[in-house]
């Protein structure tokens, strides 16, 4: 391996960052990670912390899995890829159909679109969504709602029905027919409403004044993440999703639940559907879904479609769409392995114990320093600390302060994420006791710096 100097200003040289200014890794090198091992990573220099990160949501079961790296290997021995476009097809994703099958049975899913990641497979689901409709010959349904501060990946479809103007303004114009609704956001929404039950009922009565405004008739579907991640962590009240599957229902509007964070344990429960206590008519899924080893995802389809696509005769139904990727041999063997592994471990039980105790340990910060504004979780391993200039005005941290808190926390010993004025935290799900204090302990140092 190249030395840490030359690797530093190499880097600046050749690689662009993903939701970075170009020019950021000229005036501040990235951390370089060059080695991981169970929930802790090592960077160039050789220091080593617990990943508050989880990878990026994605490394439920840490960096070292050993049955999801055998079975990579084991699969591009004997078939390192074949498509699954129209004609053929491969053992290992059929395995895996049948399993996904099994497991999101309680979700009311039972069919699998693969794809390369999550923002396909929300690309997946929109051009599903519309074309059910077709199918049964209601062509003007055409429209998507979704939520502000919600998050559905970056290509067009998903940055079009994303709720953050960071990642829609600089490629406007969008998709056409993409309205929002506020967020079940209890520390900022424009309903001044703290109560979350009471909030959800108003976000949720914005939701049927915007079908009505719009025309039930000329909308698709309806996509929201179970608890919004890349928002801020934020955790509606346990009637909101169940309140949206009631109107989308009763307005013939398709239900896409945006899982790619939150499926497979992330919330404390299998899936954020589940949690709630919700079955979705599509369902979004990736990261988690192989570990972060393999890129790979799924679009999980509810009877209710598979039966307007599966008993076509019209020939509309014929899907136009797919990845070259889609179904890939050894990104279904990794899936099947991390899910054999994630079933065996039964992770939402410890996510949900540690996410408690995460959860209960910002809260006593927040006691302690006054830049936290407001503390989110205690839905398993999803947390989120707001850092405000003043709690009065719950004016945000400036960006320069935010960024020292990250970098003493990383000094101190854990890898935390900066969005927005958010610290966000998705550690891995086997993540123990011990590493949570030492999460703690890190942040405890980043904020007493300031």
């Amino acid at each position: 391996m190249k030395d840490s100097n030359f690797l530093k200003e190499m880097n600046a040289r050749s690689v662009w960052h993903p939701m970075a200014h170009p020019a950021d890794s000229l005036a501040n090198p990235p951390t370089i990670v060059t080695g991981a091992q169970g929930v802790r990573i090592t960077d160039v220099d050789g220091h080593e912390v617990v990943d508050g990160v989880g990878g990026l949501w994605n490394v439920n079961l840490g960096f070292s899995c050993q049955p999801i790296k055998d079975a990579i290997a084991a699969q591009l021995d004997r078939l390192p890829y074949y498509s699954i476009f129209r004609g053929t097809s491969n053992d290992a994703v059929i395995e895996l159909s049948e399993e996904l099958r099994d497991f999101f049975a309680p979700d009311g899913l039972t069919r699998a679109f693969y794809t390369s990641g999550g923002s396909d497979s929300v690309e997946t689901a929109l051009r599903l969504a519309r074309q059910y409709h077709k199918i049964r010959g209601e062509a003007g349904r055409t429209k998507f709602l979704s939520l502000k501060k919600g998050y559905h990946g970056t290509h067009f479809g998903g940055a079009s029905v994303n709720g953050n103007a960071n990642f829609r303004t600089a490629y406007e114009p969008l998709l056409a027919g993409c309205h929002h609704i506020p967020a079940p956001y209890t520390y900022r929404n424009p309903f001044n409403e703290t109560d979350p039950a009471k909030l959800a009922q108003l976000c949720l009565s914005a939701l049927e004044d915007e079908i009505a405004f719009q025309g039930a008739n000329t909308i698709a579907a309806f996509i929201m993440e179970p608890i919004l991640g890349a928002g801020g962590v934020i955790p509606p009240h346990e009637s909101f999703m169940p309140g949206v599957r009631e109107i989308c229902s009763k307005n013939g509007i398709l239900l896409i639940a945006d899982e790619v964070i939150t499926a497979f344990g992330r919330t404390g429960s299998w899936t954020g559907s589940r949690h709630w206590g919700v079955q979705p008519d599509l369902m979004c899924t990736a990261k988690a879904i192989t570990n972060g080893y393999f890129p790979f995802g799924a679009v999980m389809i509810a009877d209710k479609v598979v039966e307007v696509f599966e008993k076509d005769e019209t020939g509309k139904a014929a899907i136009g769409h797919g990845y070259t990727y889609s179904g890939h041999p050894v990104g279904a063997a990794a899936a099947l392995a991390c899910l054999a592994e994630t079933k065996r471990l039964n992770v939402p039980e410890n996510a949900a114990a540690r996410g408690a105790e995460l959860h209960a340990g910002l809260l006593a910060l927040q006691e302690q320093f006054d830049v936290i504004g407001d503390v989110r979780g205690g839905h398993g391993l999803m947390c989120a600390v707001e850092l405000v200039s003043d709690r009065t005005t719950k004016a945000p941290i400036d960006k320069k302060s935010i960024g020292q808190v990250q970098e003493v926390a990383y000094q101190s010993g854990a890898m935390v994420r900066v969005s927005g004025p958010n610290i966000i935290l998705s550690p891995p799900l086997v993540l123990t006791s011990d590493d949570v204090q030492v999460i703690l302990s890190a942040l405890k140092a980043g904020f007493a710096s300031l």
